[in-house]
């Protein structure tokens, strides 16, 4: 996860490099516009589409490694290796602390990668609407419709398993009368 994390790093690092470094001509660019780098970086940085995955991620996260936590106080073994001492499934759960900086850092993994696509899709669009300026609601629009349907399958795909699995949780621990 982390190499991944630095590969994100890096592209998004090179992204801001290379955007800053886009000529803007004086005739192309109307006084009262803001420079591209200053309209994709307030772009990204309020949109919600930016932030949601990561926060129901984390919240997903938590609540499966929360309900998990009564069960491994009854000798209930993880399954995800990376909650593990050994790092291999079936085995004694890591600490409740390492736990959660882990679902920090998966959670950040995942706003990384929501940042990355938003500054992306953000440089492409700022781009397309000073190349095809006679049609800004079109191509914000289609702008929309990506970073929402990115952001609800990156939630979808980071968090659905784990509500479920939480759920799960619950109902082992109530048929096994764990409080």
């Amino acid at each position: 996860m982390r190499s991944v994390m630095a590969r994100h790093a890096r592209t998004v690092g090179l992204l801001v490099v290379f955007g800053l470094g886009v000529p803007l001509h004086a005739s192309a660019q109307a006084p009262d516009e803001p420079s591209f780098a200053v309209d994709v970086f307030k772009r990204v940085v309020f949109d919600p589409t930016t932030y949601v995955p990561a926060t129901v991620a984390y919240q997903s996260f938590s609540l499966d490694w929360d309900t998990s936590q009564v069960l491994f106080q009854h000798g209930f073994k993880e399954i995800n290796p990376r909650f593990t001492v050994s790092g291999y499934p079936r085995d004694m759960p890591i600490s409740y602390q390492a736990g959660n900086r882990r679902i920090l850092d998966d959670a950040l993994g995942v706003f990384g990668t929501s940042l990355l696509n938003n500054l992306i899709e953000n440089v492409f669009e700022r781009a397309l609407l000073q190349s095809s300026p006679d049609h800004p609601r079109l191509i914000r629009t289609l702008g929309w419709i990506e970073r929402i349907t990115f952001a609800s399958y990156l939630t979808y795909r980071q968090s659905s398993q784990h509500f479920q699995q939480a759920e799960r949780n619950r109902q082992m621990a109530a048929q096994s009368g764990f409080r």
